[in-house]
């Protein structure tokens, strides 16, 4: 198993965070992890995004230049990471935010209207987790239990009460 995957969007909308989660829950589950940040110099509101990968072999550089998984969270990420991705990969859209198709038919594309739904279910910040919980059903890359394990990890102590939000954010997008 060798999961690449960039998950990009403006800065505030959880991009870092996410990736975060992905990569401490893969590693609770065993396997070799990375996770490399890049925003620009306006946290919220510039653009971010962070590049994951999840394997059981060793991993030689944290850079990811053909992802095999984009998640976009807004069209200036779909615009620029979808002629990157890899032949046969995956690409996660939020369709609240971004109205355009992929346009690459070798690719499975998954159109999501996160930012709607956590708008409607009182989980405003949270379209981040509904997307993880669309990639994790999709890749099948770990379980609910790994997930919640990354979000304990992840979530600062400070904030212990957002933990059953976010892993209801992350089954919204499951069961999506």
């Amino acid at each position: 198993m060798n999961h690449e995957i960039v998950i990009a969007g403006f800065g505030g909308q959880g991009i870092l965070f996410a990736g975060k989660v992905l990569v401490y829950a893969g590693m609770l589950d065993g396997h070799q992890v990375s996770w490399l940040p890049s925003y620009g110099p306006e946290m919220r509101g510039g653009t971010a995004n962070c590049s994951v990968i999840i394997s059981d072999s060793p991993i030689g550089s944290p850079i990811v230049n053909d992802p095999g998984v984009l998640v976009a969270m807004n069209l200036p990420s779909l615009d620029k990471f979808e002629n990157a991705i890899v032949k046969d990969g995956y690409a996660f859209i939020d369709s609240t935010l971004i109205s355009r198709k992929v346009e690459r038919s070798d690719v499975k594309s998954f159109y999501i209207p996160a930012t709607q739904m956590a708008q409607e279910n009182g989980m405003k910040g949270l379209a981040n987790m509904i997307m993880l919980g669309k990639v994790i059903r999709e890749l099948g890359v770990m379980d609910m239990e790994s997930v919640k394990n990354g979000l304990m990890k992840v979530i600062p102590e400070r904030k212990r009460d957002m933990l059953e939000v976010n892993l209801k954010a992350v089954e919204l997008g499951y069961n999506y």
